[in-house]
């Protein structure tokens, strides 16, 4: 039974990668993108997108360097408490650099961890390694497992592309109410243009919306969710601007070379290298390497590659190489969908039912998406406000 439950698995996991009608002669986006638009140069919409996102975000030349400093002066002499900063440390390249960062600037920050339950060990190993070496404290929140796992089960069984939100709203929550509660001005982040900023808008519905998050544990679910960290619109303005909580993607002030930031943190803090984008966390590699290729047919290599590509950091014969490869290890596959079935409560076929559903999308459940759309102009407003000096 196990052997048919798996061959079963890995045939619809091949069937939906099976390669794209076209693709972008530049990166490695393709068709399976519904809002992709190919131009007569061979080019995509998403990689000229990234272009238009550059040019606005990244702060690499004198003036930015310039900025940058005068924003360290800033934080330090706006400090209320015994912290400079915030920053969000998971263990992966990006976070830990930015805690790397942070300290060469002689900035004393506060570490914030968040333990879903996911955590690999060597991301644990990771984040202890780094906060003994650069003296900084260190916060985990700890979600409460049975609520958690009532949520996580919900998103599974809701058949949506981006059972992440979860994760990536407590993060957000925990990190604006620590900020709150410390009298800490600036969260400093790890998240970037140059590897980050080529994703569809089809692909992963955003994870600030709380509502969709109650709505899909209220159908799915079995557990009052009430200790879970939320940030409600309210609570986003009322922070964010209201209190003037800026939030800061450092890494956008420097010339980001990941595999350059990856040796400076094996080098000075004997850093470990975990694999793919986010694998620092069993439940998102299994999300990323199971659950998306295989329900949905997104490969989110494509997303990460291409930034590279467009950042000169790869070439497209070594991203096109790459995704040649299946997204993970069988064997790893293999282990990462037991452990998940096992650590939420799936029957064999209670997962392959799931797995076999009709996709959907978070606009099959209440939602504050109007909401966010009606203001989008204002938001995009409120990220330069915060990200400017």
């Amino acid at each position: 039974i196990k052997k048919k439950f798996w061959n079963f698995l890995l045939r619809k996991l091949m069937t939906n990668l099976k390669k794209p009608e076209k693709i972008c002669q530049r990166c490695v986006m393709d068709s399976s993108v519904k809002e992709i638009i190919f131009y007569p140069d061979g080019r995509c919409s998403l990689c000229r997108n990234y272009d238009e996102n550059l040019s606005k975000e990244i702060h690499v030349d004198q003036q930015g360097k310039e900025r940058f400093k005068k924003l360290i002066k800033v934080v330090k002499k706006t400090k209320k408490g015994k912290y400079d900063c915030l920053i969000g440390i998971s263990g992966g390249v990006d976070s830990s650099f930015v805690a790397h960062l942070v300290k060469m600037y002689e900035l004393n920050p506060l570490a914030v961890h968040l333990d879903n339950g996911w955590n690999t060990e060597l991301a644990v190993d990771n984040v202890e390694k780094l906060v003994k070496e650069l003296k900084i404290d260190l916060y985990t929140e700890v979600l409460n497992w049975n609520e958690f796992k009532s949520i996580q089960k919900s998103f599974l069984l809701s058949s949506i592309s981006n059972i992440e939100i979860p994760t990536d709203h407590a993060i957000w929550a925990t990190l604006a109410k620590i900020a709150k509660k410390e009298k800490i001005k600036y969260i400093f982040a790890g998240n970037n243009v140059v590897t980050e900023s080529i994703m569809p808008e089809s692909w992963l519905y955003h994870s600030k919306d709380f509502r969709l998050i109650k709505a899909i544990n209220k159908k799915f679910g079995k557990k009052n969710i009430s200790s879970f960290p939320r940030l409600s619109l309210f609570d986003y303005f009322y922070l964010f601007i209201f209190r003037g909580i800026r939030w800061v993607p450092v890494l956008n002030y420097f010339d980001y070379i990941k595999e350059d930031a990856k040796k400076t943190l094996i080098d000075q803090y004997g850093w470990r290298d975990y694999g793919g984008k986010h694998y620092e966390s069993i439940f998102t590699r299994f999300f990323h390497a199971f659950y998306l290729p295989k329900k949905f047919g997104y490969d989110l290599r494509k997303s990460y590659l291409s930034a590279l590509i467009c950042s000169n950091q790869i070439t497209r014969d070594e991203a096109l190489m790459e995704l040649s490869q299946p997204p993970a290890d069988e064997k790893q596959l293999i282990h990462d969908v037991e452990y998940v079935k096992k650590k939420l409560n799936f029957s064999n076929e209670e997962f392959e039912n799931m797995i076999d559903q009709p996709t959907k999308s978070f606009k099959d459940y209440p939602n504050n998406d109007f909401l966010w759309t009606r203001f989008s102009d204002f938001v995009s407003i409120l990220r330069s406000y915060i990200t400017r000096v």
